[in-house]
């Protein structure tokens, strides 16, 4: 049971009905002591009626007279008591009829007790003394027992309709108790490092759950600082060392342009402008990512026609992969228009064209797989190269991760991907990595939810840049 909601409601039922039982338990024990008790007043009242019919002479009489006596008045309740009369004088005194020339047994010390007699069963005796006669009424306990089994078996039916009816009140009060708790993980789920300026909100109760969601939020202040101060000195570093940059690279060049270089310098240099390229192209990137989590990037979209816009782009997706010796082939299925940035989109598709011929041995095939519903528009970009684990899958998309280097020497900066999921979050898509269709290579695919409309007349590769 993970679940805190069935825990609670289980605990409830378990609580409810074991302390209902408890309370049956003291009912059965009371409920046979009143019986029994009762039992004894009857036969107390019967003993007061033999009493009044002995009389008063009944030391003077003899035992056929108090036998006639007794008679009178037990032969009528002879279906309710067993009657036993002894004289220690005169041995037994009287025995009835029911009792069918059987004795009650005797336990030496008690007056009121149970006791067994076989064919007859299980009775209640209460012992009386008179002077010279002890008297010994009975009453059987069989209606008794019967009540008893009845309490046990509706006892039973009760504890079975307890714990049904506890669980389900206890589901019904766990979720009552629990709704807080699922608001604030709503409400955490919602708060990602571009959504940091949301708080879960506070009910209106100094309880423990309100104690709980003002430390969260008072953590996402502290998360929501420390992610603007790392977004801030990116961006701001970033800015800053492009003018130094820039700097460098125009003396390289003047350099080169002087013609006053040796031949191993002149390869130095060259050598330095392309490291400067590079880290120029890494602090765009970066520049890009930083605006992109701050929500600073416009997005120029527009109805476009998937299928016109991948033939466009499949055009120079051959030209690299011929280059590198790979085949390279587009399957789209589905019609109608989706709203997109273009330039962007080309961007995404590139970067995962580029990967997918890094990691793709010579000759192999790069499948790009497109299919527009009604809902959504999903590509994914599919080589034959070695794959991922599937614990790396989501860790290619984080910055900086280089898990198959593109050349020997690890160029690549690891933003490619990082920066592809930007852009598919700014167009409130997902992207996720997973194994090739037939169990080789990787699979990287992207959705972005798709927009009913008539896309514009011109092609798509018109408007491609």
């Amino acid at each position: 049971m993970r679940s805190i909601s069935t825990r609670l409601a289980v605990w409830y039922a378990l609580a409810a009905t074991l302390t209902l039982a408890c309370l049956f338990v003291v009912g059965y024990q009371l409920l046979q002591t009143y019986l029994i008790h009762g039992l004894d007043l009857l036969n107390s009242a019967e003993f007061e009626q033999i009493k009044a019919h002995m009389g008063d002479d009944y030391m003077t009489q003899s035992t056929r007279v108090i036998d006639e006596r007794i008679r009178e008045t037990t032969e009528l309740s002879s279906v309710l008591f067993y009657i036993e009369i002894d004289s220690p004088q005169r041995g037994k005194v009287f025995s009835s009829h029911n009792l069918q020339g059987l004795a009650i047994p005797d336990i030496p010390g008690q007056h009121r007790y149970n006791t067994q007699v076989p064919r007859i069963g299980e009775l209640r005796v209460a012992e009386f003394v008179l002077p010279f006669l002890d008297i010994t009424i009975a009453t059987p306990l069989s209606q008794v027992r019967k009540v008893m089994e009845g309490y046990v078996e509706v006892c039973a039916w009760l504890l079975a309709a307890m714990l049904g009816v506890s669980v389900l009140i206890g589901f019904g009060l766990s979720r009552l108790a629990l709704r807080p708790m699922r608001l604030m993980r709503e409400a955490a789920n919602r708060i990602r490092s571009d959504n940091l300026s949301e708080r879960i909100p506070v009910m209106q109760v100094n309880d423990e759950v309100s104690d709980l969601a003002r430390l969260l939020n008072q953590m996402f202040d502290r998360l929501e600082s420390a992610f603007n101060q790392v977004r801030n000195f990116t961006a701001e570093a970033s800015h800053e060392l492009k003018t130094p940059l820039s700097l460098v690279r125009l003396q390289a060049e003047k350099l080169l342009v002087g013609g006053n270089l040796s031949s191993a310098n002149e390869e130095s240099v060259q050598m330095q402008l392309e490291e400067l390229a590079r880290v120029n192209q890494i602090i765009d990137e970066m520049l890009f990512l930083s605006r992109a989590e701050a929500h600073a990037i416009t997005l120029q979209c527009q109805p476009i026609d998937p299928e016109r816009f991948l033939k466009s782009f499949a055009l120079d997706a051959r030209v690299l992969a011929e280059h590198g010796g790979h085949q390279f082939q587009v399957l789209h299925t589905g019609a109608g228009a989706v709203s997109f940035d273009e330039k962007r989109i080309r961007q995404v598709l590139l970067n995962l064209l580029a990967n997918a011929l890094a990691v793709s041995a010579p000759g192999g095939m790069v499948t790009m797989r497109s299919q527009l519903n009604a809902n959504e528009w999903r590509v994914a970009v599919e080589d034959q190269g070695p794959g991922l684990p599937h614990h790396q899958h989501e860790r290619i998309f984080d910055r900086f991760v280089r898990v198959n280097p593109r050349d020997k020497d690890g160029r690549g900066s690891g933003l490619g991907l990082a920066i592809c999921r930007s852009i598919i979050i700014l167009h409130r898509g997902q992207i996720v990595a997973a194994n090739g269709s037939d169990g080789h290579g990787l699979s990287v695919a992207f959705t972005i939810p798709a927009t009913q409309g008539t896309p514009p007349t011109d092609t798509a590769a018109a408007r491609v840049s």
